[in-house]
């Protein structure tokens, strides 16, 4: 059986269709004044799922994880977790618990006062806390650090403090709002794998909000794309890259070439394309129910595309230009291809080899070519 891309771990409960969901948004509406942040919004979340919330600042996202925190009240609707609706009931009696991008830690307290500060104010006895604190600090790898000061750690371990002190009060379900803005590139990536570990070791369900396309692809196990406090598209990464539901999702996540037109012709499942402007004719497999004469949209990664100074003789989609721009990104060269229709074309070609055996440059004649069953067609 081939995948539609590569699985990080077995576990898909969303398709099965007896399995209940653990957190449920229905139909929630958020208003602050005239403004709809979250408009009639409907989302199901499973047990043990590492879930992402992603879009643009000001699509809604934030609001609707403060909801289920209960630091926010739903205009209408209402959210379930684990069968229990949340209305009326206090952010401090909810099981979740949530971590913010600023880390809120007390710069007086040592670190691991700070993650037996919650502990403390539920009155849990004090041999229980430090061995629940003691727990925390091994499980963050923060043993040595146990007596630190905020300000005497680095920004990855004043992180992970921050994760120890939510975690510590067990909760049913952890919500990270931009857990990791604060951190540099290469900490940031660490730390990705660093929750994904965590999460699934502890068993339990994380809700993730933020605005990095490629932080929400590495850890989560599905994404819903937000936009105007709507939810676009909810799919596992894979699906959301390769098979997006619209041109906004198509647009916002990754890199993507749009070709605009026309369906011309269908048949067991192939169509054809002709492009707006030039009229180039593409041929598109598993394209799926396109009517004919349909004004679509045809989109292909900027890797499914093949560049070359002759047309490929074995190639059904082949489009000629002229090489507009280059970029040597070490690992891979992104070439920009100017059509002979005016339209400029990304193709991103992996550097597998020192020598290249066909090199391109700036002004060169090319021809663009690509698999039928590299794209998807987009109605919407």
């Amino acid at each position: 059986m081939k995948s539609l891309g590569s699985i990080r771990r077995q576990f898909s409960p969303w398709n099965d269709p007896q399995a209940k969901p653990y957190i449920r948004f229905e139909n929630i509406t958020k208003q602050f004044g005239e403004f709809i942040a979250v408009d009639n919004l409907s989302l199901s979340i499973f047990e043990r799922e590492f879930f992402a919330l992603l879009g643009a600042s000001g699509c809604g996202k934030s609001t609707l994880l403060r909801m289920l925190a209960g630091f926010e009240v739903p205009t209408s609707g209402r959210i379930l977790l684990d069968g229990q609706d949340l209305h009326g009931i206090p952010p401090y009696r909810r099981p979740v618990n949530m971590m913010f991008q600023s880390y809120a830690l007390f710069p007086h307290m040592s670190v691991e006062k700070n993650i037996a500060f919650g502990l403390k104010q539920e009155g849990m006895p004090k041999a229980e806390i430090d061995k629940r604190v003691a727990e925390m600090l091994k499980l963050v790898k923060l043993e040595r650090f146990a007596t630190r000061k905020p300000h005497q750690l680095s920004g990855g371990q004043r992180q992970r403090v921050a994760l120890a002190r939510s975690l510590a009060k067990r909760p049913k379900v952890l919500l990270l709002d931009e857990p990791l803005g604060a951190l540099d590139k290469k900490l940031r990536e660490e730390t990705q794998f660093e929750l994904m570990d965590l999460q699934e070791e502890l068993g339990l369900t994380f809700v993730v909000v933020t605005h990095d396309q490629e932080e929400a692809m590495t850890m989560a196990d599905r994404i819903a794309i937000m936009d105007k406090g709507e939810v676009i598209q909810v799919a596992t990464p894979t699906e959301i890259y390769e098979t997006p539901n619209s041109r906004f999702v198509a647009d916002f996540v990754g890199n993507i070439n749009l070709f605009e037109g026309r369906i011309t012709g269908h048949s067991d499942n192939v169509v054809h394309i002709a492009t707006n402007g030039g009229g180039a004719q593409i041929t598109v497999e598993n394209a799926g129910a396109i009517t004919g004469n349909d004004e679509v949209a045809f989109a292909i990664r900027p890797e499914k595309i093949r560049i070359s100074s002759t047309r490929p003789q074995d190639a059904v989609n082949a489009l000629e230009g002229e090489v507009f721009d280059i970029a040597y990104l070490g690992d891979m060269t992104v070439y920009y291809v100017k059509l002979d229709d005016g339209q400029i074309i990304r193709a991103s070609i992996l550097n597998a080899a020192r020598v290249i055996d066909d090199p391109l440059t700036w002004g060169d004649r090319a021809w663009i070519s690509f698999r039928p069953d590299a794209g998807v067609v987009l109605t919407r």
